[in-house]
């Protein structure tokens, strides 16, 4: 599908403005625009992203831009040799979206008056120059050698002085060195108000690590936790991410913005540092910035160990991450405030989430309703895509199709999880979608190839782990995929009641009946058909007959999955052991009941 600009990006097709085309904007005039964002202190790029930028703005500028691939970008920014592979090494595609995340952002807050802007389309590394729409009227009809001269000569000698690379060059050091020596931190206050056709999702905004403890190892493992956090949660989609500058305290000692001070920003992390002979501590609190409150807090303690000191600091930042960013972390459990108007779209795809979380047929209908609206307002957002083509899924496996045909909601699903990919091809919702839209349709070689790309580009997220895991043993390998489905749930805050399924189906399987039944039952607090079935199945290995007709009556609530057991566990994929397993276990309870 092809990109188009942020809405608020776009310019107005009157005649009397100019076209946003890259010949519509002079070099001089888009050196001058590169200029001003590396410049500012609120763009908030690395140093790496700064140099990515620069290089792909000289290359169009010098006519190279046919050769802005993957490949050539890894050489020449992120330091590849030639054995570099783009399919097994993400680097480029990772950095180019969390650069567009630092174009849009800039744009949004102290970029918003800038007369040029740069763009980063999906899909793409050659970036577009285009005129804002607010300063048409500054904006030369011709280049201003033409305009001056009027002699095409000279309009050439002027563009290949730019494109020299002296003339290149010239720009680069001049913003990387106005760009080192700024010490300040992000506002997000006094933006104007967003398009209603670009959802605006909750800021969280990462202060720098105070070390607590005198000692330059304490100072520098602080400032590594709090860039080593950062890059862990831009893994994470659903929530814009702003950094505060490396060091957050003044010469002076004075202390940074209070959580609740940043305008604009929706949560705050901070994190303190400690260190003594024997361990390294790190507290971290998530804090909500409109009130102060505390969201989450935890303390860490490890060995101290200086040669460790860098692994240390990875684990425990990835941990952090995970907690705070994943699907069902902190963040999301806590968006609780009635939403401003330009976030609909966001919490329509929240409320989604939430319904999976409990697949309630009640919840069904108008989160479906929800996304189909969304989807026609807001074309260009891939999370809503992901999520409808999740609830075709649901739609055509549970049971909720209008029509009862479960192949036709797959096609939907795959042709939604497939637009989502189109719309951002590193998105984890959308590549969870597609591996999901691919296993019931019964793709197994590509389900399982999407799971490995979305677990590589994002190890912490514990929702892709256990959607594998799912996957795997309801195919019959529990040996691979009840360790996944484990692992995600040590990582998980509130585990969906669908991470614990097939762990007790293992069990069973195992003969391990009374821990079949714990898990069955903890599975049972979040409110599922499929929960009751195991307990009662379970109930029945351990010889309880009331217990067992109480969850069959649980379990008849559920009609898709009591009218029809193994055409349920089909619909879902389920492997001949698996239903034939289950529906004898099912049937020898109902006949315990029945005597």
């Amino acid at each position: 599908m092809p990109d188009v600009p942020f809405a608020h990006d776009a310019v107005s097709g009157s005649s009397d403005i100019p076209r946003c085309d890259d010949s519509a904007v002079p070099p001089a005039h888009v050196a001058k625009e590169l200029d001003r964002i590396l410049s500012s202190p609120h763009f908030q790029a690395s140093e790496r992203r700064q140099a990515f930028l620069r290089f792909i703005v000289d290359e169009t500028l010098a006519g190279r831009a046919d050769s802005l691939k993957g490949y050539t970008i890894a050489l020449a920014v992120f330091r590849r040799d030639d054995s570099f592979d783009p399919q097994a090494d993400p680097v480029v595609r990772l950095e180019a979206r969390r650069l567009r995340r630092d174009l849009d952002s800039y744009y949004v807050d102290s970029g918003r008056d800038d007369p040029v802007r740069i763009t980063i389309p999906k899909g793409s590394y050659v970036p577009h120059f285009e005129w804002h729409k607010m300063h048409t009227a500054d904006a030369p009809s011709r280049e201003p050698a033409l305009e001056l001269h009027d002699d095409s000569t000279t309009a050439a000698a002027t563009r290949a002085n730019w494109t020299t690379k002296p003339g290149i060059r010239r720009y680069g050091p001049v913003a990387a060195a106005l760009a080192a020596g700024v010490v300040a931190w992000i506002w997000l206050a006094a933006r104007p108000p967003p398009s209603p056709m670009t959802p605006r999702e909750p800021a969280v905004l990462v202060m720098s690590f105070t070390p607590l403890t005198p000692g330059e190892n304490t100072r520098l493992f602080a400032i590594g936790m709090g860039q080593e956090l950062t890059s862990n949660l831009f893994r994470f989609g659903g929530f814009r991410l702003y950094t505060s500058p490396s060091n957050a305290l003044s010469a002076k000692g004075d202390e940074a913005p209070q959580p609740g001070r940043p305008l604009g920003a929706s949560y705050v992390v901070r994190g303190s540092v400690q260190t003594s002979a024997e361990e390294v501590q790190v507290t971290t609190t998530v804090f909500n910035a409109e009130n102060d409150e505390i969201v989450w807090m935890r303390t860490y303690a490890r060995p101290f160990d200086p040669q460790s000191l860098m692994n240390v600091q990875r684990e425990l930042a990835s941990e952090i991450a995970t907690v705070v960013g994943q699907s069902y972390g902190v963040v999301r459990n806590d968006i609780r405030a009635d939403p401003p108007r330009n976030m609909e779209s966001y919490l329509c795809v929240l409320r989604a989430q939430a319904y999976r979380s409990t697949f309630r047929r009640v919840d069904f209908d108008p989160a479906m309703q929800c996304l189909q609206q969304t989807v026609q307002r807001d074309p260009q957002y891939s999370d809503s895509w992901a999520m409808l083509g999740w609830l075709h899924l649901d739609a055509g496996r549970l049971g909720y199709s209008a029509d009862g045909n479960p192949q036709t909601e797959y096609d939907k699903a795959l042709e939604a999880t497939s637009r989502a990919i189109a719309l951002q091809p590193n998105s984890p919702l959308a590549l969870k979608a597609l591996a999901a839209a691919y296993h019931f349709t019964g793709r197994y070689a590509d389900s399982d190839r999407i799971s490995h790309l979305a677990i590589d580009l994002n190890p912490n997220d514990p929702d892709i782990l256990a959607q594998f895991g799912w996957r795997l043993a309801i195919r019959g390998n529990f040996s691979e995929g009840v360790p996944m489905l484990k692992r995600a749930i040590e990582r998980t805050l509130h585990p969906p009641a669908w991470y614990l399924h097939f762990i007790a189906v293992d069990l069973y399987l195992k003969g391990e009946y009374k821990q079949m039944l714990d898990v069955a039952e903890t599975a049972s607090l979040r409110d599922s058909g499929f929960s009751q079935l195991l307990i009662a199945i379970a109930n029945t290995e351990l010889g309880r007959r009331d217990a067992t007709q109480t969850a069959l009556k649980g379990m008849s609530r559920y009609k898709a999955l009591a009218d029809d057991p193994a055409g349920f566990l089909r619909r879902n994929g389920a492997a001949d052991q698996v239903v034939d397993t289950l529906v004898a276990g099912l049937r020898k309870a109902q006949a315990l009941v029945a005597s």
